[in-house]
């Protein structure tokens, strides 16, 4: 089917084609991508948009020696196809298959495994770092989106690579967005050398006309001394050049001729160059062109027209977004804060209606938790809707900044628990054990998605930080009752047995009742409790079953460790340690890539596995 990409077996296979080749071949290889994201869903406008730059990439270094680290690594997709894993794209963030990130054990040409915005330049710092005392001689490679620069890490690496002259090359995939449009100063920066091709058109041509002549030539090396004068004449500010690197750019990043120009002369520098490559998000795919954001992170989808093929529910972020817009026109003082992701999170209705309380900080939580901090310190009532994996990197933030002063913070914490496919890095099962032992931070979570609204509003009515955790996607099977306001500490329950009871926190309250009914059908009558609060626990309602000598299960969609059952039991042994209490959750480890439904049952968290155990346990 595909002629020249069928061929190619491994990197070197792309060193001796022509430029034409190397054209044709990434015809090719959007095409390729497009048909199979199209059937697996995967970040599929990204992807298209790093063709010929991944292309020069391997026309130019030998990944059995030079190394690669790019960020987050959602755009590494050709990368992974022409390093022998065409033939598995089918399997694409499907449980057992390939990643839709790096990942060392799945390949040698995966040099660091990435996830998480603003790590790759640091990461090839350090390996270009160990490089030199070993006394090698291969390169480094960072490749980064515009986007990830907002990111703190990424900027501390430059200041760092810059100031001791590492020889290192950042690649900077400059698409003008993140997921969504990039926001903030550097942005701004950035698109001010895009807005610049006057000085890089004439700087090239006259580069050109005087190499191609010996007069020419030495002419050309005589004025080199001026040219930095020059560029600081033309260009607005040389952030880059005077933090110590070496800036080459922008140049067209579709353009495979002027890439390997540009990557064959940083090859021959020996100290930090940064490319600034300038490219088209879903170049190729006339619909993800139009609507990069949506393409950008894409469940399978129709070719003819995009359309995702599943079924339209209310989701919890759809339901955060109608209660912050409703709740927003009765309140003044809500603030909305986002990281670079007001879609995703669900701040984008809200962004729209009340511009001047809302703020995109860019890839910056840390920024945004005590950004949050500020607003709340006078008066006003910010949320900080973020996805529980990423607010991970702003752990000290949420202590030292918010709660040491006590300040009334709401973290709307979406994507907590499984996350699915993609994996490892992204899996919200650890935000209970970071957050439950911060002092004065609550943790409240909802049993189905018509509680988020009153859930919302409580939060807001608080004096102190909260956080709200909600997972992703819908409704479970259970038609639930929603709970239409809330006490502090108070949990709710929803059967009443007399065997033993099931404490349960969020989406797992659907998996407890799930199971409830396969333990009725097996004879057992269980009390299930709906454990809406996290922290602080409902002590009278455990006072109450310590009293009736009652075994107790908890189920969470977090990690065991430090999490919610581990709270319960340390409760319950400092009162009666005789209390048999099994705690049900994710051992010590991460959990790979896959459908949520599969991971469930992998680690036998799924209704019928809790039940099996269940009757385990008190036979």
């Amino acid at each position: 089917m595909f002629n020249l990409l069928d061929n190619i077996r491994e990197p070197k296979d792309i060193n001796n084609m022509s430029l034409k080749s190397l054209e044709e071949l990434s015809v090719e290889i959007r095409k390729f991508l497009i048909n199979s994201v199209s059937k697996t869903g995967g970040h599929l406008a990204s992807n298209l948009g790093v063709v010929e730059l991944t292309l020069s990439l391997f026309k130019n270094f030998d990944f059995t020696k030079d190394k690669i680290v790019w960020d987050v690594g959602h755009q590494s997709y050709v990368y992974k196809i022409l390093t022998g894993r065409k033939d598995r794209f089918n399997t694409l963030r499907k449980y057992g298959g390939i990643s839709g990130f790096p990942k060392a054990w799945e390949s040698e040409y995966d040099f660091f495994d990435t996830g998480h915005s603003s790590t790759s330049i640091s990461a090839a710092l350090g390996m270009a770092r160990a490089r030199d005392i070993k006394g090698e001689t291969n390169k480094v490679i960072a490749v980064i989106g515009d986007g990830a620069l907002t990111g703190g890490m990424a900027l501390e690496a430059l200041n760092d690579a810059g100031y001791r002259k590492t020889d290192i090359i950042v690649i900077i995939n400059d698409n003008g967005m993140s997921i969504s449009k990039n926001v903030g100063g550097l942005a701004s920066y950035l698109n001010k050398f895009r807005s610049e091709p006057g000085y890089n058109k004439l700087k090239s041509d006259i580069n050109y006309t005087l190499r191609n002549s010996e007069f020419g030539s030495t002419i050309a090396d005589s004025i080199g001394k001026i040219k930095d004068s020059l560029k600081q004449l033309v260009v607005p500010s040389m952030l880059f050049e005077d933090m110590g690197w070496k800036y080459l750019g922008p140049i067209n990043g579709h353009d495979i001729k002027e890439l390997n120009f540009i990557l064959s002369k940083a090859k021959e520098l020996k100290r930090p160059v940064i490319i600034h490559t300038i490219t088209q998000k879903g170049k190729g795919y006339e619909l993800a062109e139009g609507n990069p954001n949506k393409f950008h992170a894409i469940g399978p989808f129709n070719l003819g027209n995009g359309e995702v093929t599943i079924k339209k529910e209310v989701t919890y972020s759809k339901a955060f977004s109608d209660a912050m817009v409703d709740i927003g026109e009765k309140r003044n003082d809500l603030v909305a804060i986002t990281a670079a992701m007001p879609d995703g999170t669900g701040l984008k209705e809200f962004s729209k209606k009340y511009p001047n309380r809302f703020f995109d900080v860019g890839i910056a939580e840390q920024h945004a938790v005590t950004l949050a901090g500020g607003i709340a310190k006078e008066g006003l009532r910010p949320v900080f809707a973020v996805y529980s994996t990423f607010l991970q990197r702003a752990y000290d933030q949420v202590l030292h900044d918010v709660c040491i002063q006590r300040l009334p913070v709401v973290f709307a914490i979406d994507r907590s628990g499984l996350v699915g496919e993609d994996g490892e890095t992204h899996q919200g099962i650890f935000d209970i054990s970071y957050l439950s032992h911060i002092p004065n931070l609550n943790i409240i979570t909802p049993k189905c998605t018509s509680e988020i609204y009153p859930m919302l509003e409580f939060a807001l009515s608080q004096n102190e930080p909260i956080a709200i955790r909600y997972p992703r996607g819908a409704d479970g099977k259970t038609d639930f009752i929603p709970l239409e306001s809330f006490s502090l500490g108070k949990w709710e329950t929803l059967n009443e047995g007399k065997d033993f009871a099931i404490i349960a926190a969020g989406k797992m309250v659907d998996f407890a009742m799930q199971a409830k009914d396969i333990l009725v059908k097996q004879g057992y009558n269980p009390t299930v409790i709906n454990a809406t609060f996290i922290k602080p626990i409902d002590t009278k309602l455990i006072d109450a079953l310590i009293e009736k000598n009652t075994m107790i299960f908890t189920m969470e969609d977090n990690v065991i460790r430090g999490g919610f059952g581990e709270t319960i039991l340390s409760y319950i042994s400092k009162i009666n340690s005789s209390i048999k209490v099994t705690t049900f959750g994710f051992n010590d480890d991460f959990v790979p890539h896959g459908d949520v439904d599969i991971l469930y049952k992998k680690y036998r968290l799924d209704p019928q596995s809790i039940s099996e155990q269940i009757i385990y346990n008190i036979k």
